[in-house]
């Protein structure tokens, strides 16, 4: 079951790959700040890279709401990168290869295809404080996320 809100949401350290080498990303960098945490499956995929390409698109209205946007899935860093510069996604993506913080927020979705264990399509808005302040799990993995929910969640924030 997926972190519900008020909950604190855990802090992390996971990998991204940048054009400068494996880089280290923690939550707890963001405090502060607004945060708009999504869960996505696999990369190179429709849906995700739909998901991704969208909130890509979004980013600036997100940055303006003062609003980081991180996304984790169970690829490696170094397959997030290769999507990304193919598609041009431009929201940071996290390698969640040990599926930790996926267990950590609830969202880990068993036996896939037949090919494991990945992250659930799922979305999180993190206060400054670091609470939950918006947690959705979609239904199953070829759901988008409610953008216009997760947007207000973001704007209806101090």
């Amino acid at each position: 079951m997926a972190l519900p809100v008020g909950a604190a949401a855990p802090d992390f350290t996971l990998k991204r790959k940048t054009p400068e080498g494996l880089v280290d990303v923690a939550l707890s960098s963001f405090r502060g700040k607004k945060v708009v945490l999504l869960f996505f499956p696999l990369a190179f995929t429709s849906v995700c890279t739909e998901e991704m390409c969208r909130m890509t698109d979004g980013i600036q209205e997100y940055a303006r709401l003062d609003a980081s946007v991180l996304a984790v899935s169970v690829d490696s860093p170094f397959s997030q990168e290769a999507w990304a510069q193919k598609e041009g996604i431009r929201i940071p993506l996290l390698s969640d290869l040990n599926k930790e913080v996926s267990r950590a927020y609830g969202v880990l979705f068993p036996g896939v295809l037949g090919i494991g264990d990945v992250a659930a399509r799922a979305a999180f808005v993190i206060d400054r404080e670091g609470k939950i302040a918006y947690s959705e799990v979609t239904p199953n993995p070829t759901v988008l996320p409610d953008f216009s929910a997760i947007e207000a969640a973001v704007r209806n924030l101090p």
